[in-house]
């Protein structure tokens, strides 16, 4: 029985299907638009696009003009498809996450000095908003961020830093860590400049003496070691799991 009293009815997790009225009924709800003109004809299409995807019971329950030959379609209809959960494998950092509490007992026990993270969000991107939920004191979503951590000392630079410029202040402050986080991804312009990072980083000579970490709405673990990182952190990451990695990585590699 479930919290409310229902019974809830025993989950095969390796056919798993979308859930809407009933277990295993593949209803799904689809929001998008298509470039043609509001009307009956346009709901039509958006029935055809299900049906093309693979889902049963289409049904158009609502459709907007937005104007200019564009409309907007809410959709309904039932997937016909399955995913077996139990085979999927998803790389991601093998750490144990410490509580703010437990990083800084980490740190007096292990690492016995502060820990300097430099952290920045690179190249022409402007958005702090990633950065800023890792580093500033308050976090996000009452999660501190590591300026309120005792023993880490945490250097935000904020948006639009140079490459050049992120890993002159990692040298020049003797920096254990550098974050890097990257919000703007249009035609790929973050797998560039994350690589551009690197080499940098490796032309300096202090790859070997630096945590590097990635963060951003399409970053994953697995293309930040692809790209020469350490780990990635996509979203609704919070400054105790990049905390942990940096802290446990630094142990690992006798950084200390």
């Amino acid at each position: 029985m479930g919290a409310n009293g229902i019974a809830v009815a025993k989950v095969d997790l390796k056919n798993i299907k979308p859930y809407g009225d009933t277990m295993n009924d593949g209803m799904m709800e689809l929001t998008f638009t298509l470039p043609v003109p509001y009307g009956p004809e346009a709901d039509e299409a958006a029935k055809i696009l299900g049906r093309k995807m693979g889902l049963d019971e289409v049904s158009v329950v609502f459709s907007k003009d937005l104007g200019q030959g564009f409309t907007f379609f809410a959709m309904y209809g039932k997937c016909r498809h399955t995913v077996d959960f139990t085979a999927i494998k998803v790389a991601k950092a093998d750490v144990e996450v410490m509580s703010r509490e437990e990083c800084q007992k980490y740190i007096e026990n292990n690492i016995r000095r502060d820990v300097v993270v430099v952290g920045a969000t690179t190249g022409t991107d402007a958005h702090t908003v990633g950065i800023d939920a890792i580093m500033n004191m308050k976090g996000f979503h009452g999660h501190y961020g590591l300026e309120r951590y005792k023993g880490i000392e945490a250097i935000n630079m904020g948006s639009q830093v140079s490459n050049e410029a992120l890993v002159a202040k990692a040298i020049e402050t003797g920096a254990d860590a550098i974050l890097v986080s990257q919000i703007v991804t249009q035609k790929d312009v973050h797998i560039s400049n994350m690589t551009n990072l690197v080499e940098i980083i490796e032309a300096e000579g202090i790859r070997s003496r630096v945590v590097l970490c990635c963060g951003g709405p399409r970053i994953s673990y697995e293309l930040a070691q692809e790209l020469g990182y350490d780990a990635g952190f996509g979203p609704h990451s919070y400054a105790e799991e990049v905390a942990s990695f940096v802290l446990t990585e630094m142990v690992r590699r006798k950084l200390v």
